[in-house]
Formats: structure tokens, sequence, C-alpha cells
């Protein structure tokens, strides 16, 4: 398996960062509709169109992005030096992407059911968690401060 990931380390790094361009787009699109959601009634044409967006961006774009950053992503840690601090806080904040994702998920779900309890401003607010997350591991994959 090693041998394999050597030989095609940059294809595989190039497919791990195409996808995380992708996912990241989602990450960073899907708050902002739920901002334009959450100010429209539930129930009307422009909350239905909304439900169709969100539900196509998540399926379609920012669930197999993710999907496809982590297979490709743990196929370069095969080939990674496990020893640098760098890569340990890189994985945690990879990992609470993940868990944004999801959370992501979760309001996408409540906004499809005419649930949703979160007022704008909220979301918001949520719009600049991946970006947050985003800084740190661009920051610890390039300069690697430890």
């Amino acid at each position: 398996m090693i041998d394999f990931v050597n030989d095609f380390y940059l294809w595989i790094k190039w497919l791990h960062v195409v996808a995380i361009i992708a996912w990241m787009a989602g990450l960073l699109y899907l708050p902002r509709l739920f901002v334009y959601h959450s100010q429209v009634a539930a129930g009307s044409p422009t909350s239905e169109l909304f439900k169709t967006m969100e539900r196509r961006l998540m399926k379609a774009i920012m669930t197999p992005a993710m999907v496809t950053a982590w297979v490709f992503g743990g196929l370069m840690l095969v080939a990674q030096d496990w020893t640098g601090g760098w890569l340990h806080a890189k994985l945690a904040a990879v990992v609470a992407m993940t868990g944004h994702h999801f959370l992501q998920e979760r309001w996408r779900r409540a906004f499809a059911i005419d649930c949703n309890r979160h007022p704008t401003r909220f979301f918001r607010i949520q719009n600049e968690v991946p970006t947050l997350l985003m800084l740190a591991i661009v920051l610890l994959v390039i300069v690697k401060p430890f």
C-alpha cells in the first residue's frame, strides 16, 4: 500500500485538494443559504426553493467532497511522518470541520421539515466557523509551526 501511495502521491494530493475546495465552498455557502432561508415564511415558494438548493448542495457536493477529502487525506497519511505536532493539530481541526458539516446537515433537516429554531444571526455567526477552521488548517499545513 505504501508503494502505491508513494507512486501516486501527487495525484492523491491533487484529488485531496480539489475535494477540499469543493467541500469548503459548500461549508461556506450553506450557512449563507440558511441566513436567507430563515428570513422567509415556512412553506412559502421561496422556502421550498431554498430547501431544494440546500438539499442538493449537501447531497450532491458537500458530502461527496467531504468523503473524498477524507479518503485521499487518509491515503496521504500512510506516507506521512507522524512525529510533527502540526499534523495532530491539523487532524483535530479536520475532525472539528467534519463535526460542523454534520451540524449543518442537522440544520438543513430542520429547515426541510419547517422546524428551524435558530435566528438569522445564529447562521451569520455559524458562517464564520468553517473560515476559522480553514485558516487554522492551512496555517498548520503550510507553516508547520510545531
